[in-house]
């Protein structure tokens, strides 16, 4: 997980605002301190001035994170500068007689609140730069190093990473969130516009088909083109929904993938049981087969095959048609002509996954594609 600022989104809010409450809380900490040791103080009246400057940077860090666009480095920096101030100005305002008697800082448990604020906008990282500033510089103000103060920066240290940590989870959660409310509302379009096509133009398409079936020439034509479309509406509407998106990598059933492809003109013969593979392998492999039925739609004609073979550690697609075959050396042509559909789109793809692509062809006796790629990919 990287500790990167994020935008300003709902989860963050009650982060800030328990921020805010910590700070007045702690304020409220440091005025009862104050208030019971101002006789030990060498200048009591300038704690009570410092109280008063530290109440209203209180007010203004309130009022600055509550708003997203002040959220940056400016209020940050200055947060943190107005904490270590107070921190300087301790021994002299407090006394060092005051402090080597177990006198705590005028900060007290308040200078953790920059180190949450830095912690909430960057995460651990910035949270724990933050810490080790503040901490620095207590240690540093005192002349006896005790137990409790150590302890006291060893807890400053934990709580700006461990809020950190928390805070980018929190991020994460809402992005995680906002793609899974992307994805319902698209995939209740998709089934809203299946629907729509269900009712309207599968019916039309299946009657061209009907009322032209019988008839020769071009309105024959016409009508067996109106029915392979519809098949292949119906297998797109059939699997609407039930496939997730395929470019991450979690396992997804190549048979339900390569299923899109099907129709009066392409058939898929897929084994019984599912053939998992990761998201984006499944994706490429499926892009590549793709690839492959638009050649044969474009040179080919007729009728294609697509065959899938789960063999354990590979899964190997055969794509095999009827048309009049691939000339010898007409792969090599089209490639120095820069037409790439096959080594791009076919080859590319595959070789990119670590797998291989064996093409045979024989004139007049269609084509076989052969695609094979390791289950994990490369």
């Amino acid at each position: 997980m990287t500790d990167v600022p994020s935008p300003p989104g709902g989860f963050e809010v009650p982060l800030w605002r328990a921020v805010a409450v910590f700070r007045f809380a702690a304020l409220a900490y440091v005025g009862l301190l104050v208030l019971r040791d101002a006789d030990r103080y060498a200048h009591p009246v300038l704690a009570g001035v410092v109280l008063l400057a530290m109440l209203g940077w209180t007010v203004t860090t309130a009022f600055g994170y509550a708003r997203p666009a002040w959220r940056g480095w400016p209020l940050l920096v200055a947060d943190l500068a107005v904490v270590l101030g107070v921190l300087l100005v301790s021994p002299w305002v407090e006394g060092r007689a005051a402090l080597s008697t177990g006198a705590p800082s005028l900060a007290v448990v308040w200078l953790a609140g920059p180190v949450l604020a830095w912690a909430v906008s960057g995460g651990r990282r910035r949270g724990t730069v933050a810490a080790l500033l503040v901490g620095g510089v207590d240690l540093a103000t005192r002349d006896r190093i005790g137990q409790s103060t150590l302890t006291g920066a060893i807890l400053l240290l934990l709580a700006g990473a461990v809020v950190g940590h928390v805070a980018r989870l929190a991020v994460t959660a809402e992005q995680r969130l906002h793609r899974a409310v992307e994805l319902e509302a698209a995939t209740r379009e998709r089934e809203r516009l299946a629907r729509d096509i269900h009712d309207s133009v599968l019916q039309v398409l299946a009657l061209v088909q009907r009322r032209g079936a019988h008839l020769d020439g071009e309105a024959g034509e016409l009508a067996r083109l109106a029915g392979e479309q519809e098949a292949a509406l119906r297998a797109l509407i059939g699997r609407a929904g039930a496939v997730a998106p395929a470019g991450d990598g979690n396992p997804r059933d190549l048979r339900a993938m390569l299923d899109r492809y099907a129709s009066a003109a392409v058939a898929v013969s897929a084994p019984a049981t599912p053939v998992p593979l990761p998201g984006w392998v499944a994706a490429e492999l499926a892009a590549a087969v793709g690839a492959a039925l638009d050649n044969v739609t474009r040179h080919a004609g007729g009728r294609a095959w697509v065959l899938i073979e789960d063999e354990g550690e590979t899964v190997t697609v055969s794509v095999r048609d009827e048309g009049p075959g691939i000339p010898a050396g007409r792969l090599a042509e089209a490639a120095a002509q820069g037409r790439l559909g096959v080594a791009q789109s076919i080859r590319g793809r595959v070789a990119d996954l670590g797998g291989e692509v064996r093409i045979v062809s024989t004139t007049g006796a269609g084509t076989e594609i052969e695609l094979s790629v390791p289950r994990s990919g490369r």
